[in-house]
């Protein structure tokens, strides 16, 4: 039963967290499985990519048909200096930089710019989770790497 509590903290803490909380939980509670490292990790964090992809066009979805009813989308686009600065970011990185960008900020916060900015869901999604797997293997290789130095601190 405990084992079964680990393995969904992990996959929670995967599905919103993955780099800050998720990888880094899943090394110490496994205590370096690669294979259960690896495929909780990107369970959790694929899930979260799909869940949010679709929550996010859902609340975009929503907010536009109450901007059409209450007459706000009408308004002409004033172009300030952080409207110009997100597009920018859009224009220069695209949805691989965002996917790449994701895991580290936050799989809500990430599917929800590339739902707004790319509307294709199945491409969202693909990158989103070519991102995530990337990621798990280079986070897992890292706390190899650095395996000693965190056992002399007392974390593992």
């Amino acid at each position: 039963m405990t084992e079964f509590l680990k393995i969904l903290s992990v996959f929670l803490t995967c599905t919103f967290f993955f780099v800050k909380l998720g990888v880094p939980a899943a090394v110490i509670f496994f205590k370096y499985n690669f294979l259960k490292v690896f495929i909780v990790s990107c369970a959790g964090g694929i899930t979260g990519n799909i869940i949010f992809t679709y929550l996010s066009a859902s609340i975009l979805k929503w907010t536009h048909a109450y901007k059409l009813k209450r007459n706000k989308d009408h308004k002409k686009i004033i172009f300030s200096k952080s409207t110009r600065r997100i597009i920018r970011i859009k224009h220069r990185f695209g949805l691989a930089g965002l996917a790449f960008i994701t895991p580290i900020i936050s799989q809500p916060i990430g599917a929800f710019f590339a739902e707004k900015f790319f509307k294709d869901k199945k491409k969202v999604i693909l990158y989103l989770s070519a991102s995530v797997v990337l990621w798990s293997v280079m986070l897992y290789f890292i706390l190899l790497l650095f395996h000693d130095h965190l056992e002399k601190w007392g974390v593992i």
